[in-house]
């Protein structure tokens, strides 16, 4: 290690778990008001009635995939974790109206990159609900366990447990 070493910046580590993507209170996937999610046909996860329309990464990972319509994001974790965000119930009706997406398909994301900004105001009277569940595909026999439940703030680290 040379002298001129000592000012670079360190190349800092992705931060490692999963953290909360989105503002609001934090549920148990059975809270979801849509039994394909609620009864863990598509994966165990989370969900979040979100207070803020910003949506996150909850991991670090990258992008698979961003719907057409802007409602959901599917993403892979550094841990090979497959995620899908799926905004709001019914919203894939809205064709993307009210819907920002921020990243696009093979984008490297962290906990701190924004992934989807949503107009809550334009969405919330067209939908049934805004509750936005966070599922992890890929888990086979393993489970979620919530390790914190109510109001949280995007970026909230070690929400959960991978059992």
């Amino acid at each position: 290690m040379g002298i001129f070493d000592l000012f670079k910046k360190k190349k800092e580590e992705p931060k490692k778990g999963v953290f909360a993507p989105i503002t609001g209170t934090l549920l148990s996937i059975t809270e979801v008001p849509d039994p394909v999610f609620s009864q863990k046909m598509m994966g165990d996860g989370f969900a979040i009635e979100p207070t803020e329309g910003k949506v996150y990464s909850p991991v670090a990972g990258k992008v698979l995939n961003v719907f057409p319509t802007k409602h959901a994001v599917a993403l892979q974790s550094d841990e090979g974790h497959e995620i899908l965000i799926h905004f709001g119930m019914d919203t894939v009706t809205l064709k993307g109206e009210g819907f920002t997406a921020h990243v696009g398909e093979g984008d490297i994301v962290t906990p701190e990159t924004l992934l989807l900004s949503v107009d809550l105001d334009a969405v919330r009277p067209k939908v049934p609900s805004l509750v936005t569940p966070v599922v992890f595909t890929n888990l086979n026999e393993k489970v979620i366990e919530l390790k914190v439940t109510g109001p949280v703030t995007h970026g909230k680290a070690d929400i959960l447990e991978i059992k």
